[in-house]
């Protein structure tokens, strides 16, 4: 076991703006956890995805508060995780489709839009993270 310790701010924004899948965890109506890894875009507010109706997007849609989580990790004792608290909002309408496409990719070239397909965000309200070295001790 290495060194574990919180990850610094900077950090935490580098790895969420960088990372190219993360896990949202929702919780169904029993109060069980549902933990479903997706692609996203950050913009160092919120986390940005399009969705299909399912039961991800329903779970939301009845309890918007969500956490979010990503990773990175290159040995056993040497990693570094991310978990964001965040609170679900659909981006109905054109607005929402531009936005979101402008997120998760820039100047384009844009994907052609899938009907039925919901784009939304996680605005994030509270981020931690941690991180583990390898301990050099003998």
């Amino acid at each position: 076991m290495g060194i574990i310790a919180p990850l610094a701010p900077e950090r935490i924004e580098e790895l969420l703006a960088t990372s190219l899948i993360g896990r949202i965890a929702c919780a169904t109506p029993e109060g069980r956890p549902y933990l479903v890894p997706m692609g996203y875009g950050y913009d160092g507010e919120a986390i940005y995805a399009i969705g299909f109706p399912g039961r991800k997007i329903a779970l939301m849609r009845a309890q918007p508060l969500v956490v979010f989580e990503v990773d990175r990790g290159s040995a056993e004792d040497e990693w570094e995780s991310v978990v964001a608290e965040g609170t679900f909002e659909e981006l109905p309408g054109e607005d929402g489709w531009e936005t979101a496409l402008r997120v998760l990719h820039g100047d384009g070239p844009y994907p052609e839009r899938t009907e039925g397909a919901v784009p939304f965000r996680i605005v994030l309200t509270k981020k931690t993270g941690r991180f583990e070295i390898p301990d050099s001790r003998p």
